[in-house]
């Protein structure tokens, strides 16, 4: 029998996986094989300029996920390698181009959107949508643009499993950044048709995001996949766990004695899910339903 899709992970390799990351990934592979789904893993190293050291740390990544136990089906695919992908995939779409610096668009937007899970994410107000070919040649002449798609004014809904149904409005959100680079919205949604990705398992820091995605998914000819939106983890503050709260990667605690199996456990432990010393322990333990307990997708303190 075929597999029901496949689940996902999708690191950026611009620094070592901390122990949101870890817990991200660990609950993202526990849906997708509790489920008998493919796992895939895909480095989205688009930004150049945010990983110059991309093949190191995406190494070192895979290798902290190998030593919780995690498994994957190939390939590895990499962003970088994929642009083309990206280049014709907008070339079905309406686009336009624009000229807003980001500061421009803050002081034009609306009020941040206000839904679950919203971040300070502000719908660009179409101030480039409507300029007029003398227009858009005099301000190519000063900056260069980026490629936004025309939404007119959509509105989707997707369904995650622990926030469920969620409408949200469809931006003009950019697909090509000014430099060229495929812009992550546009990447994201290319390479989960692509790969057969039926399954989304990240942060809930993403998820008014899912409904620009579904929508351009449906725009390209691809199922919209279903979401599961986990917690993030804090830092004693209340702020996003980053690496400049110490010890918080894997190779930080190894380097304090604590080894890949106490990781594990505590991971599983701020998720309510059985512990054990491998991953594939506690996938044999899950007892039916227990990916809901609500301590997946309630944010986590890390003390």
């Amino acid at each position: 029998m075929d597999r029901p899709g496949a689940g996902r992970f999708a690191p950026s390799p611009t620094s070592d996986l901390h122990l949101g990351n870890l817990r991200t990934a660990l609950l993202a592979w526990l849906w997708a094989r509790s489920q008998g789904r493919d796992f895939l893993l895909r480095i989205e190293d688009l930004d150049q300029q945010r990983v110059a050291a991309a093949p190191e740390v995406a190494r070192r990544q895979l290798d902290d996920l190998q030593a919780l136990g995690l498994d994957w089906d190939p390939p590895v695919v990499r962003q970088g390698e994929r642009i083309e992908l990206y280049r014709q995939a907008i070339a079905g779409l309406e686009t336009y181009e624009c000229f807003c610096t980001r500061r421009e668009i803050a002081e034009a937007s609306q009020a941040p959107n206000g839904g679950p899970g919203a971040t300070s994410w502000r719908p660009y107000p179409g101030t480039c949508a409507r300029l007029t070919s003398f227009q858009r040649d005099q301000r190519r002449l000063t900056r260069a643009p980026a490629l936004r798609v025309r939404a007119h004014d959509a509105r989707q809904t997707v369904h995650d499993v622990h926030a469920g149904s969620i409408t949200g409005p469809v931006d003009d959100f950019v697909l090509q950044r000014a430099d060229g680079t495929p812009a992550y919205n546009l990447a994201v949604v290319v390479d989960d048709g692509l790969q057969g990705i039926t399954q989304v398992t990240r942060g809930d820091d993403l998820l008014d995001s899912a409904p620009r995605q579904a929508w351009l998914a449906r725009q390209l000819g691809h199922p919209v996949p279903e979401y599961v939106h986990v917690s993030l983890a804090l830092n004693a503050q209340g702020k996003r766990l980053a690496k400049r709260d110490g010890a918080v990667t894997l190779a930080d605690l190894q380097a304090h004695g604590v080894g890949a199996s106490q990781v594990l456990r505590r991971l599983c432990r701020s998720a309510g899910l059985p512990e054990a010393d491998t991953a594939a322990e506690v996938l044999a333990a899950l007892a039916p339903g227990q990916l809901d307990n609500p301590l997946v997708w309630r944010a986590w303190t890390v003390a």
